[in-house]
């Protein structure tokens, strides 16, 4: 009998409703002939399907000012000892705005002994930060990320600000020594691979799943759009910012809704 996958998500404010836990949750489930175990880290579970397991948002244990700014409640919060009693499982986390168009079973099985896993980020040169759309790693084993934060937040935000990733991919070299990414084709970019690199041509040309990823499992939409505004043709940009809209457009994408549902 295969084991039980532990997968987590988290969920705070007003950016994404329950519509996307629970599309991830079955995106997931329909994906993989593992069972699975979904857990949701949030403030607000209103509607979430009945089979997700709710456990209260992790806290940082510091001044209030840094409790939640940026996106620390995730890259440091969810690295605690405990989280959700589930200290000693491996869990993977996946970001509410993905899209998984194939199989997990080989990504829940690639993990060897306690070791963090994490995709190699797009934007970046080198192997020093991983994009952390979708990371794995054992409950327990990096409570030193938290407690770092907590003792030092203005030292990581003065450092890092809005770059959490980058702290936490920092943290995790620090004391392993290197990161261990994902097969680089198990993962895209929405904006990097699948939407035409020349930006005006996007007006022309509809978003595609690139062919030059055999295996590809899963499409991250880091930013804008987001899974829902590329279904519409939406990239929305601030008032100072629509001179932008020569090269941030994105077509109609109909085909996201043959996989997000």
């Amino acid at each position: 009998m295969k084991e039980t996958i532990n997968v987590i998500c988290i969920k705070w404010g007003h950016s994404y409703d329950a519509e996307y836990v629970n599309k991830l949750q079955n995106m997931i489930v329909r994906n993989t002939s593992y069972t699975i175990d979904f857990y949701c880290f949030t403030d607000d579970a209103t509607g979430f399907n009945k089979d997700i397991i709710v456990k209260p948002l992790p806290i940082l244990e510091t001044k209030k000012e840094y409790q939640t700014k940026h996106s620390y409640r995730k890259e440091a919060a969810l690295c605690d000892d405990n989280l959700g009693g589930l200290q000693d499982k491996r869990v993977f986390f996946f970001d509410l705005d993905v899209v998984i168009i194939s199989s997990l079973d080989a990504l829940f099985a690639y993990p060897q002994n306690d070791q963090f896993y994490i995709i190699k980020d797009w934007n970046s040169k080198g192997n020093t930060i991983g994009q952390a759309s979708c990371y794995s790693w054992k409950v327990g084993t990096l409570g030193y990320i938290k407690k770092y934060f907590e003792e030092n937040p203005k030292k990581v935000i003065d450092k890092f600000f809005t770059a959490s990733q980058e702290y936490l991919s920092s943290k995790i070299i620090e004391k392993q020594g290197t990161l261990n990414f994902w097969p680089d084709n198990w993962f895209c970019s929405f904006r990097f691979h699948c939407m035409h690199k020349i930006g005006p041509l996007r007006h022309f040309l509809s978003p595609q799943i690139p062919t030059n990823r055999p295996g590809l499992k899963v499409i991250v939409f880091h930013g804008v759009p987001n899974p829902r505004e590329a279904i519409q043709g939406v990239w929305n940009l601030g008032k100072k910012q629509q001179w932008k809209k020569l090269y941030k457009v994105c077509k109609p994408t109909q085909w996201i809704e043959k996989y997000w549902y």
